[in-house]
Protein backbone atom coordinates (compact mmCIF):
# COMPACT_ATOMS: atom_id res chain seq x y z
CA UNK A 1 0.00 0.00 0.00
CA UNK A 2 1.29 3.44 -0.91
CA UNK A 3 0.10 5.13 2.26
CA UNK A 4 2.64 5.81 4.98
CA UNK A 5 0.56 4.20 7.71
CA UNK A 6 1.50 4.98 11.29
CA UNK A 7 -1.41 3.45 13.17
CA UNK A 8 -3.89 0.70 12.50
CA UNK A 9 -7.02 -0.48 14.27
CA UNK A 10 -8.92 -3.73 13.70
CA UNK A 11 -12.68 -3.87 14.07
CA UNK A 12 -14.13 -6.17 16.74
CA UNK A 13 -14.75 -8.97 14.24
CA UNK A 14 -11.32 -8.34 12.61
CA UNK A 15 -12.90 -7.73 9.21
CA UNK A 16 -11.95 -4.06 8.84
CA UNK A 17 -8.66 -2.28 9.33
CA UNK A 18 -8.34 1.50 9.71
CA UNK A 19 -5.07 3.16 8.71
CA UNK A 20 -3.83 6.65 9.41
CA UNK A 21 -1.76 7.86 6.46
CA UNK A 22 -0.09 10.89 4.93
CA UNK A 23 -0.21 9.76 1.33
CA UNK A 24 -1.10 13.33 0.34
CA UNK A 25 2.26 14.51 1.70
CA UNK A 26 1.16 16.40 4.83
CA UNK A 27 2.31 14.42 7.86
CA UNK A 28 0.99 17.06 10.27
CA UNK A 29 -2.55 16.46 8.99
CA UNK A 30 -3.01 12.70 8.35
CA UNK A 31 -6.07 11.11 6.75
CA UNK A 32 -7.96 7.85 7.36
CA UNK A 33 -8.52 4.83 5.15
CA UNK A 34 -10.52 1.70 5.98
CA UNK A 35 -9.68 -1.51 4.13
CA UNK A 36 -10.97 -5.06 4.14
CA UNK A 37 -8.55 -6.81 6.49
CA UNK A 38 -8.56 -9.98 4.36
CA UNK A 39 -8.40 -8.62 0.81
CA UNK A 40 -6.97 -5.12 1.22
CA UNK A 41 -9.91 -3.63 -0.71
CA UNK A 42 -10.53 0.00 0.21
CA UNK A 43 -13.91 0.32 1.91
CA UNK A 44 -13.92 3.98 3.00
CA UNK A 45 -11.77 7.13 2.89
CA UNK A 46 -11.80 10.26 5.04
CA UNK A 47 -9.71 13.37 4.32
CA UNK A 48 -9.98 16.85 5.82
CA UNK A 49 -7.80 19.25 3.83
CA UNK A 50 -5.38 21.05 6.17
CA UNK A 51 -6.81 19.34 9.26
CA UNK A 52 -5.71 16.17 11.06
CA UNK A 53 -7.73 12.99 11.50
CA UNK A 54 -6.97 10.05 13.77
CA UNK A 55 -8.57 6.75 14.69
CA UNK A 56 -9.27 5.93 18.35
CA UNK A 57 -11.02 2.57 18.13
CA UNK A 58 -13.92 0.56 16.76
CA UNK A 59 -17.14 -0.24 18.54
CA UNK A 60 -16.66 -3.38 20.68
CA UNK A 61 -19.72 -4.97 19.06
CA UNK A 62 -18.81 -7.43 16.25
CA UNK A 63 -20.19 -6.22 12.92
CA UNK A 64 -20.77 -2.68 14.19
CA UNK A 65 -19.32 -0.27 11.55
CA UNK A 66 -18.90 2.64 13.99
CA UNK A 67 -15.35 3.94 14.47
CA UNK A 68 -14.45 6.54 17.08
CA UNK A 69 -12.21 9.15 15.44
CA UNK A 70 -10.60 12.48 16.24
CA UNK A 71 -11.01 15.51 13.96
CA UNK A 72 -10.14 19.21 13.88
CA UNK A 73 -13.21 20.60 12.13
CA UNK A 74 -14.01 22.98 14.96
CA UNK A 75 -10.62 23.56 16.57
CA UNK A 76 -8.21 21.27 18.38
CA UNK A 77 -8.76 17.51 18.30
CA UNK A 78 -12.30 16.50 19.21
CA UNK A 79 -14.16 13.15 19.08
CA UNK A 80 -16.71 11.94 16.55
CA UNK A 81 -18.20 8.68 15.29
CA UNK A 82 -17.62 7.62 11.70
CA UNK A 83 -20.02 5.03 10.28
CA UNK A 84 -17.81 3.53 7.61
CA UNK A 85 -20.76 1.82 5.87
CA UNK A 86 -22.87 4.94 5.38
CA UNK A 87 -20.08 7.52 5.52
CA UNK A 88 -22.00 9.49 8.15
CA UNK A 89 -19.96 11.40 10.74
CA UNK A 90 -21.64 12.22 14.04
CA UNK A 91 -19.87 14.88 16.09
CA UNK A 92 -19.74 14.48 19.87
CA UNK A 93 -20.92 17.88 21.17
CA UNK A 94 -18.61 19.37 23.80
CA UNK A 95 -18.95 22.67 25.68
CA UNK A 96 -15.23 23.41 25.28
CA UNK A 97 -12.54 23.65 22.60
CA UNK A 98 -9.71 21.71 24.18
CA UNK A 99 -7.91 18.57 23.09
CA UNK A 100 -10.29 15.70 23.83
CA UNK A 101 -9.77 12.07 22.83
CA UNK A 102 -11.64 8.80 23.11
CA UNK A 103 -10.06 6.60 25.77
CA UNK A 104 -12.46 3.65 25.41
CA UNK A 105 -15.97 2.39 24.63
CA UNK A 106 -18.39 0.97 27.15
CA UNK A 107 -18.54 -2.81 26.53
CA UNK A 108 -22.09 -2.70 25.15
CA UNK A 109 -21.25 0.12 22.72
CA UNK A 110 -23.66 2.52 24.43
CA UNK A 111 -21.19 5.18 25.52
CA UNK A 112 -17.69 6.59 25.16
CA UNK A 113 -15.05 7.34 27.76
CA UNK A 114 -13.56 10.74 26.89
CA UNK A 115 -10.15 12.01 27.89
CA UNK A 116 -9.87 15.82 28.21
CA UNK A 117 -6.58 17.74 28.48
CA UNK A 118 -6.98 20.98 30.43
CA UNK A 119 -4.01 23.10 31.53
CA UNK A 120 -1.65 20.14 31.77
CA UNK A 121 -4.01 17.82 33.65
CA UNK A 122 -6.47 15.19 32.46
CA UNK A 123 -10.18 14.79 33.14
CA UNK A 124 -12.57 11.93 32.30
CA UNK A 125 -16.11 12.16 30.95
CA UNK A 126 -18.79 9.69 29.88
CA UNK A 127 -20.82 10.42 26.75
CA UNK A 128 -23.99 8.35 26.36
CA UNK A 129 -25.31 8.03 22.80
CA UNK A 130 -28.99 7.46 23.59
CA UNK A 131 -29.41 10.57 25.75
CA UNK A 132 -26.59 12.80 24.53
CA UNK A 133 -25.60 13.27 28.18
CA UNK A 134 -22.03 14.30 28.95
CA UNK A 135 -21.14 13.30 32.49
CA UNK A 136 -17.95 14.42 34.23
CA UNK A 137 -16.47 11.52 36.19
CA UNK A 138 -14.95 12.04 39.66
CA UNK A 139 -11.18 11.59 39.42
CA UNK A 140 -8.15 12.72 41.39
CA UNK A 141 -6.01 15.61 40.17
CA UNK A 142 -3.06 14.90 37.91
CA UNK A 143 -2.27 13.58 34.45
CA UNK A 144 -3.33 10.20 33.14
CA UNK A 145 -1.36 7.77 31.03
CA UNK A 146 -4.33 5.49 30.45
CA UNK A 147 -8.01 4.92 31.22
CA UNK A 148 -10.24 1.95 30.40
CA UNK A 149 -13.76 0.69 30.97
CA UNK A 150 -13.79 -2.72 32.60
CA UNK A 151 -16.29 -5.47 31.63
CA UNK A 152 -18.51 -4.59 34.61
CA UNK A 153 -18.63 -0.90 33.60
CA UNK A 154 -16.20 0.37 36.23
CA UNK A 155 -13.57 2.82 34.98
CA UNK A 156 -9.94 2.45 35.97
CA UNK A 157 -7.30 5.07 35.21
CA UNK A 158 -3.56 5.43 35.75
CA UNK A 159 -2.77 8.72 37.47
CA UNK A 160 0.54 10.45 38.06
CA UNK A 161 1.59 13.86 39.36
CA UNK A 162 4.69 15.61 40.61
CA UNK A 163 4.45 13.99 44.03
CA UNK A 164 3.94 10.38 42.86
CA UNK A 165 4.52 7.97 39.95
CA UNK A 166 1.68 6.21 38.16
CA UNK A 167 -0.96 4.65 40.40
CA UNK A 168 -4.11 2.86 39.21
CA UNK A 169 -7.36 4.26 40.57
CA UNK A 170 -11.03 3.47 40.08
CA UNK A 171 -13.38 6.34 39.27
CA UNK A 172 -15.21 7.42 42.40
CA UNK A 173 -12.66 6.01 44.86
CA UNK A 174 -9.75 7.83 46.47
CA UNK A 175 -7.86 4.71 47.53
CA UNK A 176 -5.73 3.25 44.72
CA UNK A 177 -6.51 -0.09 43.11
CA UNK A 178 -2.88 -0.85 42.30
CA UNK A 179 0.42 0.68 43.45
CA UNK A 180 4.05 -0.21 42.93
CA UNK A 181 5.33 -2.66 45.58
CA UNK A 182 8.16 -0.30 46.59
CA UNK A 183 7.13 3.25 45.68
CA UNK A 184 9.87 5.90 45.55
CA UNK A 185 10.00 8.81 47.98
CA UNK A 186 7.44 11.51 47.18
CA UNK A 187 8.48 14.32 44.87
CA UNK A 188 7.90 18.04 45.07
CA UNK A 189 4.52 19.15 43.65
CA UNK A 190 4.05 20.77 40.26
CA UNK A 191 2.51 24.16 41.02
CA UNK A 192 0.44 25.75 38.20
CA UNK A 193 1.97 28.94 36.84
CA UNK A 194 0.78 31.41 34.25
CA UNK A 195 1.99 34.69 32.80
CA UNK A 196 1.36 36.98 29.84
CA UNK A 197 3.61 36.98 26.79
CA UNK A 198 4.53 39.94 24.58
CA UNK A 199 1.41 39.38 22.49
CA UNK A 200 -0.84 39.72 25.55
CA UNK A 201 -1.60 35.99 25.54
CA UNK A 202 -1.86 33.76 28.61
CA UNK A 203 0.93 31.17 28.81
CA UNK A 204 0.50 28.18 31.11
CA UNK A 205 3.31 26.39 32.90
CA UNK A 206 4.53 24.67 36.07
CA UNK A 207 6.93 25.59 38.84
CA UNK A 208 8.61 22.96 41.00
CA UNK A 209 10.20 24.73 43.94
CA UNK A 210 12.90 23.49 46.33
CA UNK A 211 11.89 22.90 49.94
CA UNK A 212 14.81 24.89 51.37
CA UNK A 213 16.90 27.93 50.61
CA UNK A 214 15.90 31.55 50.21
CA UNK A 215 14.53 33.22 47.10
CA UNK A 216 15.61 34.15 44.54
CA UNK A 217 16.55 30.58 43.63
CA UNK A 218 18.80 29.26 40.93
CA UNK A 219 16.25 28.54 38.23
CA UNK A 220 16.30 25.97 35.43
CA UNK A 221 13.97 26.50 32.49
CA UNK A 222 13.29 22.98 31.25
CA UNK A 223 11.81 23.34 27.76
CA UNK A 224 9.75 20.48 26.37
CA UNK A 225 10.31 18.96 22.93
CA UNK A 226 7.85 18.26 20.18
CA UNK A 227 7.10 21.00 19.42
CA UNK A 228 3.55 19.62 19.46
CA UNK A 229 3.83 18.28 22.99
CA UNK A 230 2.87 19.56 26.43
CA UNK A 231 4.25 19.75 29.95
CA UNK A 232 1.93 17.85 32.28
CA UNK A 233 1.59 17.49 36.03
CA UNK A 234 3.61 14.27 36.01
CA UNK A 235 6.09 12.10 37.83
CA UNK A 236 9.48 13.22 36.51
CA UNK A 237 12.59 11.95 38.36
CA UNK A 238 14.79 14.21 36.21
CA UNK A 239 12.88 17.27 37.42
CA UNK A 240 13.07 16.12 41.03
CA UNK A 241 16.85 15.65 40.71
CA UNK A 242 17.23 19.27 39.61
CA UNK A 243 15.08 20.38 42.54
CA UNK A 244 17.27 18.32 44.89
CA UNK A 245 20.24 20.33 43.61
CA UNK A 246 18.46 23.51 44.76
CA UNK A 247 16.96 24.62 41.45
CA UNK A 248 13.48 25.97 40.99
CA UNK A 249 12.41 24.20 37.79
CA UNK A 250 10.20 26.19 35.42
CA UNK A 251 8.32 24.49 32.57
CA UNK A 252 6.06 26.33 30.16
CA UNK A 253 3.68 25.38 27.39
CA UNK A 254 4.94 27.79 24.76
CA UNK A 255 3.08 28.52 21.53
CA UNK A 256 3.13 25.27 19.58
CA UNK A 257 2.13 23.15 22.59
CA UNK A 258 -1.00 21.02 22.44
CA UNK A 259 -4.04 21.36 24.67
CA UNK A 260 -4.56 25.13 24.34
CA UNK A 261 -6.49 25.33 21.08
CA UNK A 262 -5.65 24.82 17.41
CA UNK A 263 -4.52 28.41 16.85
CA UNK A 264 -2.00 28.16 19.71
CA UNK A 265 -0.66 24.84 18.47
CA UNK A 266 -0.44 25.89 14.81
CA UNK A 267 1.34 29.21 15.47
CA UNK A 268 4.62 27.56 14.47
CA UNK A 269 3.60 26.47 10.98
CA UNK A 270 5.88 28.60 8.82
CA UNK A 271 6.96 30.51 11.94
CA UNK A 272 9.27 28.32 14.01
CA UNK A 273 11.57 29.32 16.84
CA UNK A 274 10.75 32.93 17.50
CA UNK A 275 7.32 32.50 19.17
CA UNK A 276 8.70 29.89 21.58
CA UNK A 277 11.77 31.99 22.42
CA UNK A 278 9.53 35.00 22.99
CA UNK A 279 7.41 32.98 25.45
CA UNK A 280 10.48 31.69 27.31
CA UNK A 281 11.80 35.24 27.65
CA UNK A 282 8.42 36.40 28.97
CA UNK A 283 8.36 33.55 31.49
CA UNK A 284 11.86 34.36 32.69
CA UNK A 285 10.96 38.04 33.04
CA UNK A 286 7.90 37.05 35.06
CA UNK A 287 9.94 34.97 37.53
CA UNK A 288 12.56 37.71 37.82
CA UNK A 289 9.85 40.26 38.59
CA UNK A 290 8.38 37.99 41.25
CA UNK A 291 11.75 37.53 42.92
CA UNK A 292 11.68 33.79 42.26
CA UNK A 293 14.50 33.46 39.71
CA UNK A 294 18.06 34.61 40.32
CA UNK A 295 19.32 36.38 37.16
CA UNK A 296 22.90 35.31 37.94
CA UNK A 297 21.89 31.65 38.27
CA UNK A 298 19.32 31.06 35.53
CA UNK A 299 19.78 28.15 33.10
CA UNK A 300 17.84 26.89 30.08
CA UNK A 301 17.82 23.24 29.01
CA UNK A 302 15.85 20.89 26.78
CA UNK A 303 15.92 17.85 24.53
CA UNK A 304 15.10 17.61 20.81
CA UNK A 305 12.96 20.68 20.01
CA UNK A 306 13.75 21.84 23.53
CA UNK A 307 17.43 21.51 22.65
CA UNK A 308 16.82 23.53 19.49
CA UNK A 309 15.19 26.28 21.53
CA UNK A 310 18.02 26.16 24.08
CA UNK A 311 20.61 26.89 21.40
CA UNK A 312 18.43 29.47 19.69
CA UNK A 313 17.85 31.22 23.01
CA UNK A 314 21.58 31.41 23.77
CA UNK A 315 22.25 32.89 20.35
CA UNK A 316 19.40 35.40 20.33
CA UNK A 317 19.59 36.40 24.01
CA UNK A 318 23.19 35.59 24.96
CA UNK A 319 23.18 37.58 28.21
CA UNK A 320 20.08 36.01 29.75
CA UNK A 321 21.17 32.54 30.93
CA UNK A 322 24.45 31.52 32.56
CA UNK A 323 24.55 28.00 31.09
CA UNK A 324 22.70 25.81 28.62
CA UNK A 325 22.09 22.09 28.16
CA UNK A 326 20.96 21.02 24.68
CA UNK A 327 20.13 17.34 24.27
CA UNK A 328 19.88 15.99 20.68
CA UNK A 329 19.13 19.50 19.34
CA UNK A 330 18.44 20.84 15.89
CA UNK A 331 21.56 23.02 15.69
CA UNK A 332 21.96 23.56 11.92
CA UNK A 333 18.46 23.21 10.48
CA UNK A 334 19.35 22.97 6.78
CA UNK A 335 22.04 20.36 7.41
CA UNK A 336 19.71 18.45 9.73
CA UNK A 337 17.06 18.26 7.01
CA UNK A 338 19.55 16.80 4.54
CA UNK A 339 20.37 13.87 6.87
CA UNK A 340 16.90 13.23 8.37
CA UNK A 341 14.76 10.20 7.67
CA UNK A 342 12.19 10.72 4.85
CA UNK A 343 9.35 10.76 7.38
CA UNK A 344 10.98 13.61 9.33
CA UNK A 345 11.71 15.47 6.10
CA UNK A 346 8.02 15.30 5.23
CA UNK A 347 7.17 16.65 8.68
CA UNK A 348 9.64 19.51 8.28
CA UNK A 349 8.24 20.44 4.87
CA UNK A 350 4.76 20.66 6.39
CA UNK A 351 6.05 22.65 9.37
CA UNK A 352 8.33 25.04 7.46
CA UNK A 353 6.21 25.45 4.34
CA UNK A 354 8.76 23.75 2.11
CA UNK A 355 12.32 22.49 2.09
CA UNK A 356 15.09 24.65 3.57
CA UNK A 357 15.96 25.69 0.00
CA UNK A 358 12.35 26.79 -0.53
CA UNK A 359 12.39 29.02 2.57
CA UNK A 360 15.98 30.34 2.78
CA UNK A 361 15.09 33.44 4.81
CA UNK A 362 13.29 31.34 7.43
CA UNK A 363 16.34 29.10 7.67
CA UNK A 364 18.69 32.03 8.15
CA UNK A 365 16.54 33.61 10.83
CA UNK A 366 15.51 30.53 12.80
CA UNK A 367 18.54 28.21 12.74
CA UNK A 368 20.76 28.26 15.87
CA UNK A 369 23.97 28.04 13.87
CA UNK A 370 23.28 31.51 12.45
CA UNK A 371 23.70 32.91 15.97
CA UNK A 372 26.48 30.65 17.27
CA UNK A 373 29.10 33.40 17.31
CA UNK A 374 26.98 35.44 19.72
CA UNK A 375 26.76 32.71 22.38
CA UNK A 376 28.31 33.80 25.70
CA UNK A 377 27.42 31.10 28.24
CA UNK A 378 29.03 27.65 28.45
CA UNK A 379 27.07 24.88 26.75
CA UNK A 380 26.68 21.12 27.17
CA UNK A 381 25.45 19.26 24.10
CA UNK A 382 24.37 15.61 24.10
CA UNK A 383 23.97 13.69 20.86
CA UNK A 384 23.13 10.21 19.61
CA UNK A 385 25.58 8.81 17.08
CA UNK A 386 22.76 7.14 15.11
CA UNK A 387 20.04 9.76 15.45
CA UNK A 388 17.82 10.07 12.34
CA UNK A 389 15.64 12.80 13.89
CA UNK A 390 18.31 15.32 14.91
CA UNK A 391 21.34 13.85 13.13
CA UNK A 392 24.84 14.05 14.58
CA UNK A 393 26.65 15.81 11.67
CA UNK A 394 24.64 19.02 12.02
CA UNK A 395 25.38 19.09 15.77
CA UNK A 396 29.08 18.65 14.99
CA UNK A 397 28.82 21.63 12.61
CA UNK A 398 27.68 23.75 15.55
CA UNK A 399 30.35 22.35 17.85
CA UNK A 400 33.08 23.11 15.32
CA UNK A 401 31.94 26.72 15.25
CA UNK A 402 32.19 26.85 19.06
CA UNK A 403 35.65 25.30 18.92
CA UNK A 404 36.81 27.79 16.28
CA UNK A 405 36.24 30.68 18.67
CA UNK A 406 37.46 28.81 21.74
CA UNK A 407 34.06 28.90 23.39
CA UNK A 408 33.65 26.73 26.52
CA UNK A 409 31.50 23.70 25.78
CA UNK A 410 31.26 19.96 26.28
CA UNK A 411 29.89 17.30 23.93
CA UNK A 412 28.62 13.98 25.25
CA UNK A 413 28.10 11.26 22.61
CA UNK A 414 26.17 8.05 23.10
CA UNK A 415 25.89 5.14 20.70
CA UNK A 416 22.16 4.90 20.04
CA UNK A 417 19.60 7.11 18.29
CA UNK A 418 17.43 10.06 19.25
CA UNK A 419 16.57 8.55 22.63
CA UNK A 420 18.34 5.77 24.44
CA UNK A 421 16.09 3.01 25.74
CA UNK A 422 18.91 1.63 27.86
CA UNK A 423 18.11 2.62 31.44
CA UNK A 424 21.76 2.69 32.54
CA UNK A 425 22.64 4.98 29.64
CA UNK A 426 19.80 7.35 30.48
CA UNK A 427 20.96 7.51 34.08
CA UNK A 428 24.49 8.22 32.87
CA UNK A 429 23.21 11.06 30.69
CA UNK A 430 21.37 12.62 33.62
CA UNK A 431 24.47 12.34 35.79
CA UNK A 432 26.48 14.13 33.10
CA UNK A 433 23.92 16.94 33.07
CA UNK A 434 23.83 17.17 36.87
CA UNK A 435 27.62 17.25 37.02
CA UNK A 436 27.77 19.97 34.37
CA UNK A 437 25.24 22.16 36.15
CA UNK A 438 27.06 21.76 39.47
CA UNK A 439 30.24 23.05 37.78
CA UNK A 440 28.68 25.98 35.94
CA UNK A 441 25.94 27.34 38.23
CA UNK A 442 27.11 28.90 41.51
CA UNK A 443 25.61 27.70 44.75
CA UNK A 444 23.78 24.57 43.63
CA UNK A 445 24.24 21.28 45.45
CA UNK A 446 26.29 18.46 43.93
CA UNK A 447 24.29 15.27 44.35
CA UNK A 448 25.93 12.17 45.76
CA UNK A 449 27.09 9.61 43.20
CA UNK A 450 27.39 11.98 40.23
CA UNK A 451 31.15 12.46 40.01
CA UNK A 452 32.24 8.96 39.11
CA UNK A 453 30.00 8.65 36.04
CA UNK A 454 30.19 12.15 34.58
CA UNK A 455 33.40 11.48 32.64
CA UNK A 456 31.99 8.54 30.64
CA UNK A 457 32.40 8.85 27.69
CA UNK A 458 35.00 11.57 27.35
CA UNK A 459 33.65 14.85 25.91
CA UNK A 460 34.69 15.40 22.30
Amino acid sequence: MAAAAEYGALSADESLLCLEHAEHGDTIHPSLRVVDARTGEVKAELHDEGKALCAFGWSPIPGDPRLAIGHERRGERAPAIWNVETGEITDIPLPWDRLTEVADWWPDGSALLLFELRDGRNYLHKYTFATGELESLPTLEGSMSGARVRPDGDVWYRLQRGEQPGVVHQVGRDEPVLVAPEPPPPGRPFVPWEFTNKQGQRVHGWLVEPDEGAKPWPTLFLVHGGPTSVDLDRWAPEVQAYVDMGFCVAMLNYRGSIGFGAAWRDTLIGNIGWPEVEDIVAGHDDLLARGIADPARSVVAGWSWGGYLTLLMHGMHPERFVAGVAGVPVADYAAAYADESPLLQAYDRALLGGTPDDVPQLMRERSPIEYVDRVQAPLLLLAGEHDSRCPLPQILNYVERLKARGHPHELYLYSTGHSSFDLDQRISQLKVVLDYLSKTVPGVRRLEGVREVAAEPQPA
